[in-house]
């Protein structure tokens, strides 16, 4: 429990430091649109992939964060193909906000899968 409140809040609070240094650069509405979107996908989607790569911690760190890994990937490629099309969102923003919201909080996983 306490490795999934620690993770949980150093992605929030990097996802939500991201959002903010988007924000005072007074980003466009569409802009702007995308950017909270991506974030909440970003959100939803590091706790699927920390579940899945706690899981597999267990047995073996590196392959529950390789899987955690392409889970991301598949995540950003169907964002990009479907969800910003979906969701009528400008395509350069939101992949590039959530490609770095997967990252930057990807690496802080690894402190936390070992708890």
């Amino acid at each position: 429990m306490k490795a999934w409140i620690g993770f949980l809040g150093s992605a929030a609070a990097l996802i939500g430091a991201g959002v903010g240094l988007v924000k005072l650069s007074q980003p466009t509405p569409a802009v702007w649109s995308a950017v909270k979107v991506s974030a909440l996908v970003a959100m939803a989607v590091q706790v699927a992939t920390f579940a899945v790569a706690r899981a597999w911690a267990r047995r073996n760190v590196i392959a529950g964060w390789g899987i955690g890994s392409l889970l991301r990937l598949v995540s950003l490629a169907a964002y990009a193909f479907v969800g910003v099309k979906a969701l009528a969102l400008t395509p350069g923003p939101a992949l590039l906000a959530l490609a770095a919201f997967l990252f930057v909080t990807m690496l802080v996983e690894p402190l936390f899968l070992t708890q």
